[in-house]
């Protein structure tokens, strides 16, 4: 069975980062970037200035994927559903849960699912 306690301590754990690293590029917990954020200072020319800003905010969005995941997963516990397959019902083994602590899905429905 898995460890709730640590599984939520280690999520929270996780959630910390990427809030951390969401405030380091600007963005808040919802992804929004600020709007004081300017990324044409030290840039020869607006080429330049829309890759850099086109590499944040896909680096957000990514950051923002993952907390979306933590969160559901710290819901997951706090409803009882944690540890047990989406597709199937059946209790997803510790060992995965350990591992990859965002699983939604038992190995065997992950992999028929693709």
């Amino acid at each position: 069975m898995v460890d709730h306690s640590a599984a939520r301590e280690k999520l929270l754990e996780g959630r910390e980062r990427l809030v951390h690293q969401l405030s380091q590029l600007g963005a808040n917990e919802s992804g929004d970037l600020r709007r004081d954020l300017d990324f044409s200072e030290g840039f020869a020319d607006a080429a330049a200035t829309t890759a850099e800003r086109t590499e944040v905010l896909g680096i957000v969005d990514s950051l923002k994927t993952r907390l979306d995941q933590v969160d559901a997963c710290l819901a997951r516990i706090e409803d009882g559903t944690y540890g047990v397959c989406s597709a199937c019902g059946t209790r997803i083994p510790p060992e995965r849960m350990e591992a990859r602590p965002i699983s939604r899905r038992c190995v065997r429905c992950k992999s028929a699912r693709g």
